[in-house]
């Protein structure tokens, strides 16, 4: 139906679960990463507390700024954890010594099959900033506790942003410092 430069749109005939026949639209995207850079306590100037890097960025669909971790498109057979090292580096300015994946999700499966692979980034060291002519952001450096406090307060709404710090503080423990 539509061919465009991040993604496609299909009409696929489907046989659903019951055994009757649909047509259902589907957007086919090539997966993404998203990674979320982490201060453990001592590698920031005089900080004893663990703290992340989000960034502020402008989304025309979301009529403003969003708080998102950095985060890009796969390029065509691109490994997830080159495209994580690059979109960290473009975005936030930033490299990683290690990347550690976390887990991966599906963004909206209602009609996408967009896939992301979520990784947090450590040992954090200053890279080269290479955003796009479309892309305004902010970069701010947050204590754990506040990044979390600013997803239970509704301010972080960005999904995978929303996922990465949740599963990150749940699961990998970095809330725990």
């Amino acid at each position: 139906m539509y061919r465009g430069s991040f993604f496609d749109v299909h009409r696929d005939r489907v046989r659903l679960p019951d055994g009757s026949v649909a047509e259902l639209e589907i957007l086919r995207h090539p997966g993404a990463v998203a990674v979320l850079p982490v201060y453990r306590p001592g590698e920031l100037s005089g900080g004893d507390e663990t703290a992340v890097v989000l960034l502020r960025q402008y989304r025309y669909a979301a009529s403003g700024y969003v708080w998102e971790v950095p985060a890009g498109k796969l390029e065509a057979g691109e490994p997830p954890e080159v495209c994580a090292r690059r979109e960290l580096e473009e975005e936030a300015g930033l490299r990683a010594a290690e990347l550690v994946k976390l887990t991966s999700v599906y963004t909206t499966p209602g009609f996408t099959d967009e896939r992301i692979v979520l990784y947090l980034g450590l040992g954090l060291s200053p890279g080269e900033r290479a955003l796009e002519s479309t892309e305004f952001i902010e970069t701010e450096t947050l204590p754990v506790s506040e990044a979390l406090r600013l997803v239970e307060d509704g301010v972080i709404t960005d999904s995978k942003t929303v996922c990465t710090l949740l599963f990150a503080a749940r699961f990998a423990g970095l809330a725990d410092g």
